[in-house]
């Protein structure tokens, strides 16, 4: 690939290959599935949004097919590292990727060579949709609304705004914002979510976008303001409106990222189902709710739900990270 990608290709290449993702799969089932341990890689450090859910879906579809689910963590590359040892892993479904969005979508952006090929080597099964992310102000800045937020940044000329990683989704907000209103918003950005609520913490920051649940620390303690969700309502603050209803028109305020598992691509279609099927079922299991309750999320879905979200969304994602200019490392 070169240096600098091409958007047709991506979305062409995306796209068509979402249409017939599972050409190369053996027809028939192998052996009973499963016959053995099954692997659940987590592409990120344990204690986290995505290591909890690995381990409480992991923990139900142990219950339910009689044998151990054991919950690996391979952080590092933005996900990468993780994802390529599913890719490369046996096509028999006793290996499965849990990951988000950043690694199954932007990852194919802004690297070169990630160690996998999304469309080539990787099956997602389910997928949990994301909520909806808080852009939150410092209190000095006065910032309540989107309008409150424009206006300050017109007057400020520069302001200093907090992202957990290189073509995140509040980078690609950030970016968005100073493309329809002509501000000059500076992306700041920090290796996680902790380090950058940390900034806000200490009121370096202007302004960060995250999750409601690791803001926590810095509303609890007064020093942030919720002024808008990215493009869901969060239930918790319901009164808090999202960017398209205060003003805001970039496509990529529709997306909503997601969390969820995958299998390497020649997996048989019926094991696919099967952990699709278990993936939905756990969403009853008061473990799992009580991790999807503490961090705001909806339940899994389907396995054809999930893969018209990915298609509906990778176009947009590759639009925006085209128009930022975002090239491969």
């Amino acid at each position: 690939m070169s240096a600098k990608f091409d958007r047709r290709h991506f979305i062409a290449a995306g796209t068509s290959a979402l249409a017939m993702p599972f050409v190369a799969r053996s027809a028939s089932a192998q052996a009973a599935w499963p016959s053995r341990q099954i692997r659940m890689i987590c592409s990120y450090p344990a204690g986290g949004q995505t290591d909890l859910l690995a381990r409480a879906y992991g923990e139900f579809i142990s219950k339910q097919v009689g044998k151990t689910v054991v919950v690996e963590n391979k952080p590092g590359a933005s996900g990468a590292i993780g994802t390529a040892e599913v890719a490369r892993a046996e096509p028999d479904g006793h290996t499965m990727l849990c990951s988000i969005s950043t690694t199954y979508i932007m990852n194919r952006v802004v690297m070169k060579n990630p160690g996998y090929d999304m469309d080539k080597d990787l099956t997602l099964v389910s997928v949990i949709p994301g909520a909806g992310l808080l852009l939150v102000a410092n209190p000095k800045t006065g910032v309540k609304t989107l309008e409150d937020f424009v206006a300050f940044a017109r007057k400020s000329g520069k302001v200093n705004f907090g992202t957990y990683s290189v073509g995140s989704s509040p980078h690609m907000t950030i970016h968005e914002l100073n493309r329809q209103y002509g501000l000059s918003i500076e992306p700041v950005h920090y290796r996680g979510e902790a380090p950058m609520w940390t900034g806000m913490l200490e009121g370096t920051l202007d302004a960060a976008m995250g999750s409601f649940t690791a803001a926590q620390s810095v509303l609890q303690s007064d020093r942030g303001t919720v002024f808008a969700v990215h493009s869901k309502k969060v239930d918790a603050i319901p009164n808090v409106k999202t960017l398209p209803e205060q003003g805001a028109t970039a496509k990529f305020f529709t997306v909503s990222g997601f969390s969820g598992w995958a299998v390497a691509k020649a997996t048989p279609q019926p094991v696919v189902d099967r952990l699709a099927e278990l993936c939905v079922a756990a969403n009853n299991d008061p473990k799992v709710k009580d991790v999807l309750a503490t961090f705001v999320l909806e339940p899994a879905i389907g396995f054809k739900e999930t893969n018209a979200l990915y298609q509906r969304e990778l176009p947009i994602w590759i639009e925006s990270a085209q128009s930022l200019g975002l090239e491969p490392a």
